[in-house]
């Protein structure tokens, strides 16, 4: 299936070139195509370039890899998702990484689902850094990739990206579960930026016969 990418930036130049790496068609969208093109030709004949507009209307998927702060505007743009999948890939960062904005009772991911009602939105690609979503092998095995969502056969597309990828993706059910997935995210921020442990490494999941 073709995949539409919101941003360009560092994560979404990593979807990008790790699905493309697959043989999967990526459309990204940008709000100045022009500024991009140079990104589109590095990423190969499988990447298209366009508006935000035009690469909502390319695919079934849909991921927002933008800051949060942009995102209300991006999905209230569009007047009808269609039912799309829309993969909210960001997280609501304070601040100079001082925590998050949004938590506890509420998060990113369902005030988004709130501003695009006839989206399937699920939560994804927001747990670790983009050069692991780039290249997720490690030599000890894959990294954990939680997704959440309320529409069961949505969240089975992202897994299936996911796990293509190179990811251990996990259904952990309702978009609700992103209350839990979006401070997860920020435990790997800290450690990654205010412990010094740098960006080299991936949580994983390990289980017990």
């Amino acid at each position: 299936m073709r995949i539409s990418i919101i941003g360009a930036g560092n994560v979404g130049r990593a979807l990008a070139q790790a699905f493309i790496r697959h043989g999967e068609e990526v459309y990204l969208g940008v709000p100045v195509p022009e500024k991009y093109q140079s990104t589109a030709a590095a990423l190969g004949p499988l990447a298209k370039l366009g508006t935000v507009a035009q690469a909502v209307a390319a695919s079934e998927v849909v991921i927002l890899a933008v800051p949060f702060t942009a995102t209300r505007a991006i999905v209230s743009s569009v007047a009808d998702w269609q039912g799309k999948v829309l993969v909210d890939a960001t997280n609501p960062l304070a601040p100079g990484l001082a925590g998050l904005t949004v938590g506890t009772t509420i998060s990113a991911a369902e005030q988004i689902a709130g501003w695009a009602p006839t989206a399937k939105v699920v939560k994804a690609f927001n747990t670790t850094g983009a050069e692991n979503m780039a290249d997720a092998a490690f030599p000890q095995g894959l990294p954990f990739m939680p997704v959440c969502g309320d529409d069961a056969q949505a969240r089975a597309k992202v897994i299936a990206l996911a796990s293509l990828i190179g990811f251990e993706a996990v259904d952990l059910g309702p978009l609700s579960a992103a209350r839990y997935v979006e401070p997860f995210a920020m435990t790997w921020i800290h450690m990654a930026f205010k412990q010094g442990l740098g960006r080299k490494f991936a949580f994983g999941l390990l289980r017990k016969d």
